[in-house]
């Protein structure tokens, strides 16, 4: 029997939720009895699924369990909180790729390391799950030590200033843009970073090949295939695939090959992450371009649509994709220096299809925004449509530009524009804590707004259905 019909199983036996929603959906579990049934079980969401049911009804046993459960949080659209609990295994499968990141590092020595652990620390999954994974580290015999600064970056200073120069080298933990940051500001602060033998692992939001450059050129990283790394995690199911040496080269492949590109992953114009994921921890498929993602937990996930979409490729196919164009890929990564591959399928990630976007690792929905622009005080000039982007600047610092529909002959100055820059910004503080306690904390977190003129066909073409993201 394979893991994922062991785990559908289980879940229908051991999860009420679950069992009832297979009733709804008229899936009787008698008829799946192999890998090719379980196509037909039906894909569960946060709307259709999590939200419809009281959590112990979601959990294993159709109880919280009362000993080693953590809970995390999500914001959600409605900016109501979704709490996942979880215990140790979701560590413990992060420690599992903790421990690869450290071999790719280290190679066959086991030097001293600092890990500055610079995700947030509140009730959010990055900060807590990856010092737990990696104190798991630390206790089974690596000669790590970790601080825990969290997004505070006067702390994480003083942690590079007072204590990285202890150690044989330092791992920076964090958001891309916070991490950006840390590097961009160190200088002033006084503090040498070439000296520090930095190694960099990011988390929470994608980024280009050409930040990574930067970031690595910063920071006096020689081989960003192996010194980078960009995990794919998420609340719901922790560390669920990372960034290795081989994929972080094929996508600077693709990069450079157009028809590489388009044979990967199709006519798209962005550029996905692309990582290597273990099946036995967190499967991913792909239904319509929506990525689906199954896995063991306190909490567990069967065909889950996380609201990311893209899609898979096992280890054979991206193989013979690099054959048929002329390549290939084992004496290619041989040539860079990747001598040990994970013979592991990829995954590729267009983040957040469900309407949002993300500004310093916290995820900004339509819904905190738009009060703002109803306010009586505004009202009058504008339609309450927008269009949020993600944008950066020439610099690579990340920032939020929000497209806004004028009224019929109206327009703004500045003084108009300066109140509903901070109506958007109060609501997004109210609304959305995860901006708050991250993307609140720098310069760079007031939107830039850009008004359009009434139906605009750049952003507001007459007759079509709003795009509330770009």
């Amino acid at each position: 029997m394979s893991v994922k019909l062991e785990l559908f199983r289980q879940m229908v036996k051991s999860v009420p939720a679950y069992a009832d929603f297979l009733k709804r959906n008229k899936i009787y579990p008698k008829n799946i009895g192999s890998d090719v049934d379980l196509k037909n079980v039906p894909a569960m969401s946060k709307k259709n699924y999590l939200r419809l049911y009281p959590l112990e009804k979601l959990c294993l046993g159709g109880a919280l369990k009362d000993k080693g459960v953590v809970y995390t949080a999500t914001s959600g659209s409605t900016g109501k909180p979704f709490y996942f609990p979880r215990d140790k295994l979701l560590e413990n499968q992060y420690a599992v790729w903790g421990e690869r990141f450290l071999e790719n590092i280290s190679g066959n020595k086991k030097p001293s390391i600092l890990l500055i652990d610079c995700l947030g620390m509140g009730v959010w999954i990055g900060g807590l799950i990856t010092y737990q994974a990696f104190k798991i580290l630390a206790e089974n015999g690596r000669p790590l030590s970790i601080i825990t600064p969290g997004t505070n970056k006067q702390e994480v200073f003083q942690s590079l200033r007072n204590i990285s120069h202890k150690y044989e080298m330092t791992i920076l933990c964090g958001y891309p843009p916070f991490i950006k940051d840390i590097l961009d500001e160190s200088q002033s602060e006084g503090i040498n970073l070439k000296k520090l033998n930095l190694k960099l692992l990011f988390a929470a939001e994608a980024f280009s090949e050409k930040f990574r450059d930067y970031v690595a050129a910063k920071a006096g990283i020689k081989n960003v295939l192996i010194e980078t790394a960009n995990i794919y995690g998420s609340a719901d199911l922790g560390a669920m695939a990372i960034e290795t040496p081989i994929s972080i080269f094929i996508r600077r492949q693709a990069l450079k090959n157009k028809k590489l590109f388009q044979a990967l992953f199709g006519g798209i114009d962005k550029v996905p992450t692309l990582a290597q994921f273990n099946p036995l921890f967190t499967d991913f498929e792909s239904e319509d371009g929506n990525i689906l993602c199954t896995g063991r937990s306190v909490l567990p996930l069967f065909k889950y649509a996380i609201g990311d979409h893209g899609g898979v490729i096992k280890l054979k196919e991206m193989v013979e994709i690099f054959k048929r164009e002329g390549m290939d890929l084992s004496k290619l990564a041989v040539r860079v220096g990747i001598k040990n591959s994970l013979k592991l399928p990829f995954v590729y990630v267009y983040e957040r299809a469900d309407f949002s976007v993300k500004l310093y690792g916290a995820i900004i929905y339509p819904e905190h925004i738009k009060p703002a622009l109803l306010h009586g005080s505004v009202s009058e000039a504008l339609t309450g449509k927008f269009t949020l982007e993600t944008v950066h600047d020439e610099k690579h610092n990340e920032g939020l530009q929000i497209h806004i529909e004028l009224r019929t002959d109206k327009q703004v100055d500045s003084k108009l524009s300066e109140k509903i820059c901070n109506l958007i910004v109060d609501s997004l503080l109210s609304k959305n804590a995860e901006y708050a306690d991250m993307a609140g904390k720098r310069a760079g977190h007031i939107p830039k707004l850009k008004f359009w003129p009434y139906e605009h066909p750049d952003y507001f073409k007459k007759g079509g259905k709003q795009k509330w993201v770009k």
